[in-house]
């Protein structure tokens, strides 16, 4: 998948269609990508212990990963991806890299869960 958690997106297609947001989940088994404040569901929660409280409560739902589109951070804009290596510290890693003509910026997503 060309997208991972942490990327910022923009929704290029669907009801949240000019929305960006922070990805919070990516399911490459499923193609799909939960990103922060988009496509927004409402579940119907039921109390399970005699101090919890149900309700309505508002969430993300997942959206396929072609509906997404990664914001460069460099330049700002929506684009598609590359890939190339890069030697750090005597190893070959493998960057993304913004295919607008006149930025083509190397994209790192820093996890910060781990």
């Amino acid at each position: 998948m060309h997208i991972k958690k942490g990327d910022t997106v923009i929704v290029i297609t669907g009801k949240s269609k000019g929305e960006k947001g922070k990805v919070i989940k990516a399911l490459p088994a499923q193609n799909r990508v939960v990103v922060e404040g988009v496509n927004l569901v409402t579940k119907h929660k039921k109390p399970r212990g005699q101090y919890d409280t149900g309700g309505i409560v508002t969430q993300e739902a997942p959206i396929h990963v072609s509906n997404v589109m990664l914001v460069c951070p460099e330049c700002g804009k929506p684009t598609r991806t590359g890939n190339k290596q890069i030697m750090v510290d005597g190893k070959a890693v493998k960057v993304r890299v913004c295919k607008k003509k006149d930025c083509g910026a190397d994209i790192f997503t820093v996890d910060t869960s781990k």
